[in-house]
């Protein structure tokens, strides 16, 4: 995935497109919402901010992988939830509004600690010759097609109420095709290697994904949190923003081999969270 129409142009659009969808999702009440749940808030900035990084960097190291494959797996632990978790915790029969409060807190707050965690990975795996992440530059860009579209589906939200209702499952259906395009796009770019890439990654994805989905829940569980935040709390651990991490990966860092680990774990969280959804929705039934 070198420099193209491909990187340059559509990935940052489609990111932009996703994230403006999220907005017409979105009120300044959600933010609130942290401050109105403070345990569970807390709670799950801990487990999406501190940890996810923590266990991506524990399982490359256990699984011995280096170079470009180990700093993909860190641009996705990096990387905070994205609309697709919301979307998740609804079917699971979550708590809806801390989920995307969730999802809109670490969206803001991944924005800085995001070249910090990539530019760690670069120098300690050993990544030569790659392009390292200017922070204030990237805070910018990832701002462009993170922030500013979410802030303009909030204003729209707000301006044009009815209109931006009509327009959230279009635009959620078309934000799907479009990640589903993109996540193809990067194992299609790598596809002679795809099996390879495959071996030695997939393990390590798995092992982040579900060990993130337990060990949210299990921590939300010792905290006596109620069924439902639990649960989202879960999902917004294990459910993360995919294509943030390949425009990274693939557009700022211009770096194809560090999509894959991202792609894998975006198939890999998709099967996982359809395990979620049935068991969530068979327990409420029983």
């Amino acid at each position: 995935m070198q420099e193209s129409i491909l990187t340059a142009v559509f990935l940052p659009l489609a990111l932009a497109f996703i994230m403006l969808g999220m907005g017409l999702s979105l009120s300044i009440k959600d933010f609130k919402n942290i401050v109105l749940f403070p345990k569970a808030g807390i709670l799950g900035l801990v487990n999406q901010l501190i940890l996810l990084p923590l266990f991506g960097f524990a399982l490359v190291k256990l699984f011995g992988l280096t170079g470009a494959l180990a700093v993909g797996v860190m641009i996705l632990a990096a990387c905070p939830g994205g609309a697709t978790s919301n979307l998740i915790t609804h079917l699971s029969r979550g708590d809806i509004a801390l989920s995307i409060s969730l999802t809109a807190v670490t969206s803001f707050i991944t924005i800085i600690t995001i070249p910090l965690i990539v530019n760690f990975a670069i120098v300690h795996f050993g990544e030569e010759g790659s392009i390292m992440l200017p922070v204030g530059e990237t805070i910018i860009q990832i701002m462009g097609v993170t922030v500013i579209p979410v802030s303009f589906g909030m204003f729209l939200k707000k301006r044009f109420p009815g209109l931006s209702q009509k327009a959230d499952r279009p635009v959620r259906i078309a934000s799907a095709v479009f990640f589903t395009l993109i996540i193809f796009a990067a194992i299609l770019k790598e596809r002679e290697s795809i099996v390879a890439f495959f071996i030695l990654t997939g393990p390590v994805m798995l092992s982040l994904n579900i060990l993130t989905l337990v060990v949210g829940y299990f921590l939300a569980t010792a905290f006596v949190l109620p069924k439902r935040q639990r649960l989202t709390i879960s999902i917004e651990s294990g459910i993360q923003n995919g294509t943030l991490g390949i425009l990274i990966a693939a557009t700022l860092l211009k770096n194809s081999e560090m999509t894959i680990p991202i792609a894998i774990y975006s198939l890999i969280m998709f099967m996982t969270a359809t395990l979620v959804i049935f068991l969530a929705n068979k327990k409420s039934r029983t």
